[in-house]
C-alpha cells in the first residue's frame, strides 16, 4: 500500500466523523449559560438513580402473562446496543424486582440509601446485568436524553492562575449555597421535574470556593464567573462516573482504594497533608460519582471496606483521610453467590450491612426454551463452522434445567413432566393453577444445579474433539456432559453426580422419542397418501353414522363399514372403544358445520385427526420401507429410493443435514430392529 492508500484510509475515517457532533459532546460554557440549559431541561440535573432508571425505561417494555401472572419484559435487557451479546433471557421476574427498586430510589424513597445486592449461583448472569448497566449508562450519557454536566474552576489561587477540575465530576448547581438552593431550584424547575441537588461540594472545590469567597467578600455573581461548565461523558475506561472494585488478598486490602489517598509529591508544593490539593480523590467511590459503582464479590470485602460501604449507602457520603464527610451521588451495586451470603447471614456483627442491603435473587433459568436462547448466542448456525443436528441444544438445555428443578412431591408427576409444564406444555390432568402451586412449593428452585457455563464449555469441547466431517448431535454433547461430571469442581456430592447422570439418561430417552417423531413425520409427510387414507376413513365413518353400507371399489359389492380400519386410526389418539361412536359423530358434525358455512372439509384443519392419520400412515409405511434393513446395510433399489425421499423431507422440513439425517435414520432403525418402537 502506498501513500495514496494511507491518505484514503485517513479520509475515510474523517468522512465517518462529525465535527458538529464532537462539539455537541464536548460543549463548554459559563455558569450563566448552564442555568439556561437547566431552565430548558431540568432533567440534566437528575441524580444517579433517576438517570439509571430513565435509561432502562427509555428502551421500552412489554407486558405479557405467564401462568396467570402479569409480567413486564424490559427491552433494555435484550442488549440492543451490543447486538444481543449480553442479552438476559428468562429472568423477567427478578429483573422486574430490580427495576422496581431503581424506580423507588429514583422517586426519592429510602431504597436510594441501600446497597443493591444481586445474589445467585455462579453463572446466573449477575455480572452480565452489571455490565449491561455500566456500558449502556456510558452510551446514555452521550445521548440528548442522558446528557449531564460537570465543571472546572478557572481562578487565581494563592497568586497562581490555574485550572482545577472537579475531581468528582460534580453537578455544577452544587456551587449554589445550601440555604439558597430551594428558592433557586424553584425558579429552575418545571412541572415535569423538580430539581433536588443534595450534598456539599467536594473538599478541593470547597477549598477554591472559600478562597474566592474571601476574595470577593462572598459575592456569588463574581465567584460563579470562575466556574466553567462542560458536558460530562461517563466512561469506565477513563474512570469517569463508572467504577468497578474487586477484592484482592485480604492482607493487601486498603480502604484508600475506595476513598483516595495523599499525594506525597504535592505536600512539598502546598505545605500540608490537609490541603485538598495534595490529596488524590481518585478512589473508586470518588471516580464513580454521578454514575454507578460495581462491587465484584462484595461480601469478600475486608470489614474496613464494609464500613465505608455502610456510610456510602446510608449517608451518601464517604470519609477520605484527613477530610470531612464527602457527598457522593452514585448507585452502589454488588453481587455475590450463595456461600458468601450465608456467611453474611450467620455473622451477627454484620447486621448493619444486612439492614442496608436490598437483595435481588438472580436464579438460573427454569424454562428450557429460554436456556436454548443462551446457547444459540454462541452456537447458533451463524456462529460455528459445523452443522448442529436438530434438538442438540434443546437436549443440553433440558438437562441443565432438570438439574435445577426440585422433584415434585405433591402430585403424581415426573420431573420431566414438570419441566415441560414450566415451558408451557399442556399435560393432561394439570392446569396453570397446578404450575403456580408447583412454583410456590419450590422456593429454592433455580438457586442450584448446573451452570450454563458448564454446558457452554462442554459444547465447545464436543465441537473441537469431534471429527471435521461429524455433525454435532445430542449424543456427542450429552456424552461430553456426562464425562465432565466426574471432574466437575463444583459438584462435591456423589449423590448429586448420580442424580445428574440419571437425568442425562432421561434426556436421552426424551431425544429418542423426538427423533422417532421426526422420522414418523418424514414418512407420513406424503400428502397424497394422507388424503387417500383420510377419504377412506371419512367414507367409512359416514356409512357407520348413517347406518349404511359402503361399496367395495374393487368388487363392486356392498359391505359393512370397515370397523378395523376406523379403530386402528382412532386408537392412535387414544379414543377408547366406548367413545368410538361419539367421536365419529363429532367428525361428521364438524364436516356438516363446515358445509353449512360453504367450506370444504380438509383433514389438516382437524389437529387430532391429522395426528391420528399421520401415525396410522407411519405404521403402514414403516414396514414397506423396511427401516430395519438400514442396520444390515442390505437394501434393494426401491427401498433405497424411499429412504432417500425420507431423508430429503427431514433435511427440508426439520433442519437435518445429510450426515445427521442418516445418523437418525440408522438410530431409529436400530430401535425397530430391537423391537422397541412404540
Amino acid at each position: 500500500m502506498g501513500l495514496e492508500d494511507n491518505i484514503g484510509i485517513i479520509s475515510l475515517i474523517d468522512s465517518k466523523q462529525s465535527e458538529d457532533e464532537y462539539k455537541k459532546l464536548h460543549w463548554k460554557g459559563t455558569f450563566s449559560e448552564y442555568l439556561d440549559l437547566v431552565r430548558n431541561n431540568p432533567k440534566v440535573t437528575r441524580n444517579a438513580f433517576q438517570r439509571l432508571y430513565d435509561m432502562i425505561i427509555s428502551f421500552g417494555s412489554e407486558e405479557y402473562e405467564d401462568i396467570k401472572k402479569k409480567l413486564v419484559h424490559y427491552k433494555f435487557f435484550d442488549d440492543q446496543l451490543g447486538n444481543g451479546e449480553d442479552a438476559i433471557f428468562g429472568l423477567d421476574l427478578p429483573l422486574m424486582k430490580l427495576v422496581s427498586v431503581l424506580r423507588s430510589a429514583a422517586e426519592g424513597y429510602n431504597t436510594r440509601k441501600r446497597v443493591l445486592l444481586l445474589h445467585g449461583p455462579v453463572g446466573s448472569s449477575k455480572s452480565t446485568i452489571a455490565r449491561l448497566l455500566k456500558k449502556n449508562l456510558e452510551n446514555y450519557s452521550r445521548t440528548d436524553a442522558g446528557v449531564l454536566y460537570t465543571f472546572h474552576w478557572d481562578a487565581e489561587i494563592d497568586g497562581k492562575q490555574e485550572r482545577s477540575d472537579c475531581p468528582m465530576h460534580e453537578e455544577p448547581l452544587k456551587i449554589i449555597p445550601l440555604d439558597m438552593r430551594p428558592e433557586a431550584f424553584a425558579k429552575l424547575s418545571d412541572k415535569s421535574f423538580k430539581i433536588t441537588v443534595e450534598g456539599h461540594l467536594c473538599p478541593p472545590c470547597r477549598f477554591i470556593y472559600q478562597k474566592l469567597s474571601d476574595k470577593y467578600n462572598g459575592k456569588f455573581s463574581e465567584i460563579s464567573k470562575h466556574v466553567k461548565v462542560k458536558r460530562f461523558l461517563l466512561s469506565e475506561k477513563d474512570r469517569k462516573g463508572i467504577g468497578t472494585f474487586q477484592p484482592k488478598d485480604e492482607k493487601n486490602q486498603d480502604s484508600t482504594e475506595l476513598t483516595g489517598d495523599i499525594n506525597y509529591r504535592k505536600i512539598a508544593e502546598y505545605g500540608s497533608e490537609s490541603d485538598p490539593r495534595a490529596f488524590n480523590f481518585d478512589g473508586e467511590f470518588n471516580i464513580a460519582n454521578r454514575g454507578i459503582i460495581e462491587f465484584i464479590e462484595v461480601l469478600k470485602l475486608d470489614v474496613a471496606f464494609l464500613y465505608d460501604l455502610l456510610g456510602a449507602s446510608q449517608e451518601h457520603s464517604i470519609k477520605p483521610k484527613r477530610f470531612a464527610q464527602t457527598s457522593i451521588d452514585e448507585v452502589i451495586l454488588g453481587h455475590t453467590n450463595e456461600p458468601e451470603f450465608k456467611k453474611l447471614e450467620q455473622n451477627e456483627f454484620m447486621e448493619a450491612l444486612r439492614d442496608r442491603t436490598i437483595k435481588v435473587d438472580i436464579p438460573y433459568i427454569t424454562k428450557w426454551p429460554e436456556e436454548v436462547r443462551i446457547y444459540n448466542k454462541d452456537y447458533g448456525p451463524s456462529k460455528i463452522n459445523k452443522h448442529i443436528a436438530p434438538h442438540t441444544l434443546e437436549m443440553a438445555a433440558m438437562w441443565a434445567v432438570l438439574t435445577r428443578l426440585e422433584e415434585p412431591t405433591k402430585y403424581d408427576l415426573s420431573i420431566l413432566q414438570k419441566m415441560h409444564m414450566y415451558a408451557g406444555k399442556k399435560i393432561q390432568g394439570f392446569t396453570e393453577d397446578h404450575v403456580k402451586e408447583l412454583r410456590k412449593m419450590a422456593t429454592k428452585e433455580g438457586m442450584g444445579g448446573i451452570s450454563p457455563r458448564y454446558v457452554q464449555d462442554k459444547l465447545s469441547s464436543a465441537i473441537v474433539t469431534s471429527k471435521a466431517s461429524d455433525c454435532l448431535n445430542p449424543f456427542l454433547v450429552l456424552n461430553e456432559l456426562e464425562a465432565g461430571l466426574r471432574s466437575h469442581t463444583l459438584i462435591r456430592s456423589q449423590t448429586d453426580k448420580e442424580k445428574y447422570t440419571n437425568l442425562i439418561k432421561a434426556v436421552k430417552q426424551e431425544y429418542e422419542d423426538l427423533v422417532k417423531r421426526d422420522v414418523q413425520l418424514a414418512i407420513s409427510a406424503d400428502s397424497e397418501a394422507l388424503e387417500k387414507l383420510c377419504g377412506n376413513y371419512i367414507d367409512n365413518v359416514k356409512a357407520f353414522t348413517q347406518k349404511e353400507k359402503i361399496k367395495n371399489k374393487y368388487t363392486g359389492l356392498d359391505e359393512e363399514p370397515d370397523t378395523k380400519l376406523m379403530r386402528t386410526i382412532e386408537e392412535k389418539i387414544e379414543v377408547p372403544e366406548s367413545r368410538a361412536a361419539g367421536f365419529r359423530q363429532e367428525i361428521m358434525n364438524y364436516i356438516g358445520a363446515l358445509a353449512v358455512d360453504g367450506k370444504k372439509f380438509n383433514f389438516k384443519s382437524n389437529e387430532r385427526l391429522l395426528k391420528a392419520l399421520e401415525l396410522k400412515l407411519f405404521e403402514d409405511q414403516k414396514d414397506t420401507i423396511k427401516l430395519s434393513t438400514l442396520v444390515s446395510n442390505v437394501m434393494d433399489k426401491e427401498t433405497q429410493q424411499k429412504i432417500d425421499v425420507i431423508k430429503q423431507r427431514m433435511m427440508k422440513n426439520a433442519g437435518y443435514c445429510d450426515v445427521c439425517a442418516t445418523d437418525v435414520l440408522n438410530f431409529v432403525a436400530s430401535i425397530f430392529a430391537r423391537g422397541q418402537a412404540k
